[in-house]
This record gives C-alpha cells, structure tokens and sequence, in this order.
C-alpha cells in the first residue's frame, strides 16, 4: 500500500469545482444586480457557498486524520473535496442544505468514517473532532470580515444582506456542531477523555444526535434560547439582526414578503 498515496487521492474533484463556479458566478450575480431576480441570485450564492462550507469542514476532518496517523482517509476520496464521497452524502449534504431552505438553520451533517483505531493519542482524537466546526468558525470570519473591518463601502445591499444570512448559517452550524451531543462532532472532542464504560454508553445515541437537536430546536424556549445566542455572537461580529434577516428574507425568495428587504436594481 502507497504511503502517501497515489495523486488523484488529492486532487481537487470536479463536482466541487462545479459547485465552486456556481457560487462564484451567483456571488458576481447578486454583487452587480445582473440577476434579474436578486432573490434567485443570493438563494443560489448562499446555498452553493453553504455547500462549499460542508465540503470544507469534511476536508478539514479527514485532512486531520491524515496527519493524526488514518492513512485511509485518500483512498476513500475524503481529500478530493467531492462531497458524493462522503459516506453518508444525505446527511452530509442534503439534509444541511433542506434544514436551510426549511428554516435558515445551519444544521451539521455527519459524514467522513475515520478509522480511528489507526490514531494514537486523545489530543489527536479530539483534534480531528474540532477541526470541522472550526472550519465553519473561520467562515463565519470571512463573511463577516467587510462588517467588523467596517469596510462596506461599495458594498452593494444584496451582497451585504447575502454575507450576513451565510454568515448566519456558519455560525448556527459551529454552535451546534461544538454541543457536546453523541453523533456531533462537540461530543466528538471531549469522548477520548470519557471512561470506557460512558462512551460504551454513549455509542448508541449517536445515531440520535442529530434528529434529538433538531427535535429540540422546535421547542419555542430553546429555539429563542439558541437563536438569541447567534444573534449576540452576529452582533459581536459587527452584523445587526436587521441584516440577517434581510438576507434570509431574500433568500426564501419564493416566500411572499412586506418588500421591507427589497434592494434597488441596476
């Protein structure tokens, strides 16, 4: 078996350079007012760019496992960014993006299989487990980068709105993803330092995880308990609840709305 493995292991798929040259067309769209529907326009940017986010915080676990010792992580495709590799692509891409268009949630997928019995120690066990929320962290900066910088001049409105709304999801999705729930990855980070006998415990509910969050973002308290933390860190990061909910006001383009959010057209 090739140590390193063979070149194609790593390069960079076409199905994600694909979905990379949506957003990037999409994101021109929405920045010029070309579109003819801005609302088209920012649904089609955010939900590309979302779905490059997921691709990236894939990566960013099986790029960690490689280094912590998986060796595997090539051959199954992991480092390719092509996100049909992942071994459950409904939960790692499909259900995120309908959580999404269903409620503007950005909802973590579980997705790469580490073989974890090939790595040594807990700090690296746990480190893999954080690299994928923390790849959202970085997002969420960069998004928010023309707003805490206040340099959004020339910024035109739709473009602002759009980067608020995704910035929105990015930071939604490492919150959750960082919950210390069996099957997210927050659980993930601190399990290697659990006893045996509560991680033997534990093991079954992953499966769980997920749908019991989600179940429980329902419950009116919790859901403005969780929303009210993302918007104080939105805040934090220089975007006002005003321009996440213009963004995910035009994004939901095919919902009928007060044209409160409406954005002049070039």
């Amino acid at each position: 078996m090739g140590h390193q493995g063979g070149r194609g292991e790593r390069q960079i798929s076409s199905v994600f350079l694909g979905i990379f040259a949506i957003m990037a067309v999409t994101g021109w769209a929405v920045w010029t007012g070309y579109a003819a529907s801005p609302g088209l326009a920012v649904f089609l940017f955010v939900t590309s760019a979302w779905i490059v986010s997921l691709c990236l915080h894939e990566y960013a676990h099986a790029r960690t496992a490689l280094h912590g010792g998986d060796l595997t992580v090539g051959a199954k495709g992991y480092l390719t960014l092509n996100p049909l590799k992942y071994t459950h692509a409904l939960l790692s891409i499909v259900l995120p993006v309908i959580f999404v268009i269903l409620g503007g949630i950005g909802l973590p997928g579980g997705a790469v299989f580490i073989e974890r019995g090939r790595i040594q120690g807990r700090w690296k066990h746990s480190l893999i487990s954080a690299a994928g929320p923390l790849t959202n962290v970085a997002f969420a900066v960069v998004c928010t980068a023309p707003f805490w910088l206040d340099a959004l001049d020339g910024v035109p409105l739709a473009f602002r709105y759009a980067l608020a709304f995704l910035a929105m999801l990015q930071v939604s999705a490492a919150i959750l993803n960082f919950l210390p729930v069996p099957g997210l990855d927050g659980y993930g980070v601190i399990e290697p330092w659990l006893s045996y006998r509560v991680r033997r415990e534990m093991e079954p509910l992953a499966q769980f995880g997920l749908l019991a969050v989600f179940a429980l973002l329902w419950i009116p308290g919790v859901n403005a308990f969780f929303f009210g933390a993302v918007d104080g860190l939105m805040s934090a990061l220089g975007v006002s609840d005003l321009e996440t909910y213009c963004g995910r006001d035009l994004y939901s383009f095919w919902r009928d709305t007060d044209g409160f959010c409406a954005v002049p057209q070039d």
